[in-house]
């Protein structure tokens, strides 16, 4: 099988090279972070800022750790220099054997855009070829699909498709091929879903959730794909609350409830199956961080809960909840508390004990998006939560959007960014392991074509 695959591989590379020359994709000098800003500052600052690399959990995956390589590969929002701004979908590795990472490649330059809405996702298929997925913006901008030219490569990327499509959440199976989540705007901002065996040929696109505006985080398990998700009243993004959640095991043929009843998509009335708890009604918003599975299987979420939509004590405290799945029944669940409603963690289940790794503590824009990193643990399931570790502390900036590579190695376990959150500054990306002893940031500036990680802790 190995050699079967090895040599299909390189016949889609010759296929796809059409016998011309060789281009590689342009090579940055560096690791630069996009910054943003949304919106006029409060008292309390922006409601969104600082270094927005890895924003947000919409996009997903955005790193992936392969065994085969020995690599850990991961798209980021990048930016040429700190003059300017615009963003680049940049893709790049650690090596795990040597302990450096490479030059950084423009998989796609946005020009003008300035926005990490347009950042991207990343898949790798059964013979390893490396997919990004580049949201675009309604269609204004259009969502394109990139394939690498050869199997774990990041030298050259090729166009494969252009479609409407916004928060692109790829996954890929070894006997369906791909079943692709994204959101596109028609009556709101909708959940779609088409599915692709080989990446190049596309279902027609189906709806999964038209209520006015939806926000989801998916992921995979034991062949089936599992999406969360919110709703806007009114279609007002910022007013996102309620929490839904569906499968399919079919390759989307078929949605179902976490008790296994069919229901009919479009779903259209906020009042169905799919419904985990009417968040709504407790006049809470409802913030999507992070989706895990348990030992049987089963989907444990992570969200922030606040108050308010603005920035600021009035909205907090910003609880960070796990919602797991016992004895048929849902359990909620207090990790701990924040102080920014784009306060963002990834969460990790392994035998015997449950982690939050995220932004939890204050930081030096204490209102600001993000804060210091920290690691809270649950060893009874989720019921309970200590904090074990500080991974950052006095730090300058503010470090957000904490990621977990999807197979996440002991040695790459998280990456994020830092940046001001009170106004423009250059943004940086960071890497932990596994037991939060080591950070490492990865070099701003590169002079040479690998470099190691920049010792942090």
């Amino acid at each position: 099988m190995p050699g079967r695959f090895t040599l299909l591989a390189l016949i889609l590379c010759l296929a796809t090279d059409n016998g011309s020359a060789f281009s590689q994709n342009p090579v940055a000098d560096g690791y630069k972070g996009i910054w943003f800003s949304t919106g006029n500052p409060t008292e309390y600052g922006y409601k969104l800022s600082g270094g927005a690399a890895t924003f947000g959990s919409r996009y997903r995956p955005i790193a992936i750790y392969s065994k085969e390589a020995g690599k850990t590969f991961f798209v980021y929002g990048g930016t040429k220099s700190e003059q300017e701004r615009h963003l680049l979908i940049m893709i790049s590795y650690y090596d795990h054997v040597r302990n450096v990472v490479p030059k950084p490649v423009v998989v796609y330059d946005k020009m003008g855009v300035r926005e990490p809405y347009d950042n991207a996702s990343l898949s790798i298929d059964g013979m390893g070829f490396l997919w990004v997925f580049v949201s675009g913006n309604s269609r204004t901008r259009p969502g394109l699909i990139f394939r690498s030219s050869m199997p774990y490569s990041i030298e050259r990327f090729d166009k494969i498709k252009e479609m409407e499509m916004l928060s692109p959440q790829p996954w890929w199976n070894s006997g369906s091929g791909f079943l692709l989540l994204w959101s596109r705007v028609s009556k709101g901002l909708e959940i779609c879903f088409s599915s692709g065996f080989t990446g190049e040929n596309w279902t027609d696109s189906r709806t999964l959730a038209a209520m006015g505006g939806h926000l989801q985080l998916s992921g995979t398990s034991k062949g089936k794909v599992y999406t969360a998700f919110n709703y806007f009243p009114g279609g007002i993004i910022d007013r996102q609350t309620n929490l839904y959640l569906l499968y399919t095991d079919d390759r989307g043929r078929t949605w179902k409830t976490i008790d296994e009843k069919v229901v009919q998509t479009p779903l259209t009335d906020t009042a169905n199956d799919a419904l985990i708890r009417n968040y709504e009604k407790e006049g809470l918003l409802v913030h999507l961080s992070d989706i895990d599975f348990d030992d049987d299987g089963n989907p444990v979420l992570l969200v922030v809960l606040s108050r308010d939509i603005e920035p600021g004590p009035q909205g907090g405290p910003r609880d960070w909840m796990v919602i797991s799945r016992r004895d048929g029944k849902w359990n909620f669940n207090k990790v701990c508390e924040s102080t920014n409603n784009f306060d963002r963690g990834s969460l990790y289940i392994t035998p015997g004990e449950w982690r939050v790794i995220g932004p939890t503590e204050p930081g030096p824009q204490k209102y600001g998006t993000g804060g210091e990193v920290a690691m809270w643990v649950s060893t009874d399931d989720g019921r309970s939560w200590e904090k074990k570790a500080d991974i950052t502390s006095q730090s300058r900036f503010n470090h957000s959007f904490v990621r977990k590579p999807m197979n996440p190695d002991k040695r790459f376990y998280a990456l994020w960014a830092d940046g001001n959150a009170s106004e423009f500054s250059r943004s940086r990306l960071y890497f932990m392991n596994e037991s939060g002893t080591k950070v490492r940031m990865l070099p701003y500036e590169m002079k040479r074509n690998f470099q190691k990680p920049a010792k942090v802790r």
